[in-house]
């Protein structure tokens, strides 16, 4: 059975923080990763500090495939449901 997890991006992390969770991630052997924006549900929610450009969800993408993560879904609209047929055996 695949491991998953998902993580929400957009609320004031940074990017060594990003990167730190997905080591630390792999090291607990997660295969899947859906890395998405976070978008505020409604305004009693936490607000959005940052929109992440499509660029920093590409470099995600193939710094966690190089880190050995078997899949990688990373985009702003990628939830942790995105593709999961794609990451079954």
């Amino acid at each position: 059975m695949r491991t998953k997890s998902g993580v929400m991006l957009g609320l004031g992390e940074t990017p060594e923080e990003v990167i730190e969770t997905m080591e630390d991630l792999v090291n607990v052997q997660v295969d899947v990763l859906t890395l998405g924006q976070y978008l505020q549900p409604t305004s009693k929610h936490l607000p959005v500090k940052e929109f992440i450009t499509p660029a920093q969800f590409a470099y995600y993408k193939e710094l966690g495939l190089k880190m050995g993560f078997k899949y990688v879904e990373s985009g702003p609209l990628v939830r942790s449901s995105y593709h999961a047929e794609k990451h079954l055996f």
